[in-house]
């Protein structure tokens, strides 16, 4: 958008219809806010199953698309601001629905090179009732973000995990079964400039207690966030080269997110996946790493309006 954000008028999508709902009511709130506070006319829109209707009548210039998991980062909404010819921020329908799908993420980026975790796609029935694979290993949905519906299998384990057969299990028949990989939690946010993928820095993440699930990621206080990361030189030059190479393989825009755990004893450094519209909450990676690097939330808000475009 080549127009000063004082003249625009800016959708913002939040809320949503899945299971991470609140998280995006709180990342759009954050963003309408910063707006607002530069003199940009801002709608702050719960997006439902009426989005096309309400969109149509709203007219905005631009959509911030603060929406999280399914329906609003899948591509499904993605499809309908094409439909609209409405500019919005982050990628396009291919790349949100593709980086939604765990499993063929993984093959996409394996075939740049980019070192994945092994496992696969199980029915999620069999994986209640026996270890499909070795334990410890990490349960999780193929089409959810978040660390919802994530489970952790230690080694030595006897039991399963009965919740994943339950009836009201809600992520689909299939589930993703990858062996655990200890070690460091890191994450590199990716800016999505002309000139080809901007990586930030790299932050490693420490939960305080159990691993880095929806609580440690939310609540706050949940995990300690070390930035730049405490790792070997290498180590740190691999996390920004691959979280770029990921953004580019997968066609991503604007800000992107790569996850990584860091293997310390073996020094191997495994991309878990790729987040195509990060939190930007108080307690989200993405506005951290832009203000390390001097970029303010304001700053980084802006920049996603002006990167705005359609078709993605």
């Amino acid at each position: 958008m080549n127009r000063p954000l004082s003249e625009l008028h800016v959708a913002v999508l939040m809320g949503g219809l899945s299971s991470e709902r609140e998280v995006s009511l709180s990342s759009g709130k954050e963003c309408a806010d910063a707006l607002e506070g530069q003199c940009a006319r801002v709608t702050r829109v719960d997006a439902g199953r009426d989005l096309a209707q309400v969109l149509a009548a709203l007219k905005p210039d631009v959509v911030l698309n603060a929406l999280h998991g399914e329906w609003g980062e899948d591509g499904c909404v993605q499809g309908i601001l094409e439909t609209l010819q409405i500019p919005y921020s982050h990628s396009g329908v291919l790349a949100s629905a593709l980086t939604m799908d765990k499993d063929k993420t993984k093959a996409v980026l394996g075939g740049a090179g980019v070192i994945v975790p092994g496992g696969g796609l199980f029915d999620r029935h069999e994986v209640a009732r026996r270890h499909v694979i070795a334990p410890p290993y990490i349960i999780k949905p193929n089409a959810e973000g978040s660390s919802v519906g994530v489970y952790l299998v230690l080694a030595g384990a006897n039991d399963t995990v009965r919740e994943v057969g339950a009836d009201d299990w809600a992520y689909g028949e299939r589930v993703m079964v990858e062996p655990y990989i200890p070690g460091k939690e890191l994450a590199v946010a990716v800016i999505g400039e002309t000139n080809g993928p901007r990586p930030l820095t790299v932050t490693d993440i420490t939960p305080v207690k159990g691993f880095y699930d929806y609580e440690a990621k939310y609540a706050p206080g949940g995990s300690i966030h070390r930035l730049p990361a405490d790792i070997p030189p290498h180590v740190f030059e691999a996390a920004l080269r691959e979280s770029g190479r990921a953004h580019t393989a997968l066609g991503c825009r604007g800000v992107s997110r790569s996850d990584f755990r860091y293997d310390d004893v073996k020094d191997e450094l495994v991309l878990l996946e790729v987040n195509t519209q990060p939190g930007m909450t108080p307690t989200s990676l993405v506005p951290e790493q832009a203000a390390y690097v001097g970029m303010s939330y304001q700053d980084l808000v802006r920049w996603m309006v002006e990167d705005a475009s359609c078709p993605r």
